[in-house]
């Protein structure tokens, strides 16, 4: 179904099939870094570089004449500047290989193919964006209490915590205050997300009214 445009993969290479690769590469380019950008906030240099990977991986492919062994090596040695890079979420690393398969299709002439990948994967990424899929429950909680040194922290919230929550757990203790206060980090599961603020005056009450942080989980940026 999928054809190359490229007449001779194993020897010369036409200007105008150059030219038309080049062109196709920028569009796909230009629509992931499009569809990437409209999903939040982004650097400028991120868009830039989804723009023009897809050129830069098929000016690789052309210029071994399609042998894709010898392209994967020299690509290979292009992942060194990964060390000289800021680590990023797994997402962006998802983006990037994104730009590279569209310009390894395009470099090989597979422009169709190109363009109907950037199309499918661009819709599936667009819906797993709009939908909740991967979220945490609205119920679930990162909160943070803050307590005397004198208080027993192993046990003083526990039957407040039966009471409005159906999931807690303990996952750091902090001092702070030259060592006079703790924080506590419990990661929580309300029962019933209208009655927060009276499990929060509960608290209050029990820590001498200190400082008590109740919010929506923190998403863990996870790196590859």
């Amino acid at each position: 179904m999928f054809t190359s445009i490229l007449s001779n993969m194993e020897g010369s290479l036409t200007i105008q099939e150059a030219l038309l690769c080049t062109a196709v590469s920028l569009v796909l380019g230009l629509m992931i870094a499009a569809l990437y950008g409209y999903q939040g906030v982004c650097s400028k240099n991120f868009m830039m570089t989804i723009v023009l990977l897809p050129v830069l991986v098929q000016m690789v492919i052309m210029l071994v004449n399609g042998n894709l062994g010898t392209s994967v090596a020299v690509l290979g040695a292009f992942s060194l500047v990964r060390f000289r890079s800021v680590p990023g979420s797994s997402k962006e690393i998802a983006v990037i290989f994104f730009a590279m398969a569209v310009g390894l299709a395009t470099g090989m002439g597979f422009l169709g193919f190109a363009a109907a990948m950037t199309v499918v994967v661009g819709a599936v990424f667009f819906l797993l964006e709009k939908t909740r899929f991967g979220e945490w429950k609205q119920e679930q909680k990162d909160l943070r209490i803050t307590i005397a040194e004198h208080l027993d922290y192993t046990g003083i919230f526990e039957d407040i915590f039966e009471k409005y929550t159906s999931k807690c757990s303990l996952q750091r203790v902090k001092t702070t205050n030259l060592g006079s206060m703790y924080e506590l980090d419990y990661h929580i599961t309300l029962k019933d997300v209208s009655k927060e603020k009276e499990m929060i005056d509960e608290i209050r009450c029990r820590n001498g009214n200190l400082t008590i942080i109740c919010g929506r989980r923190a998403t863990v940026q996870e790196e590859l």
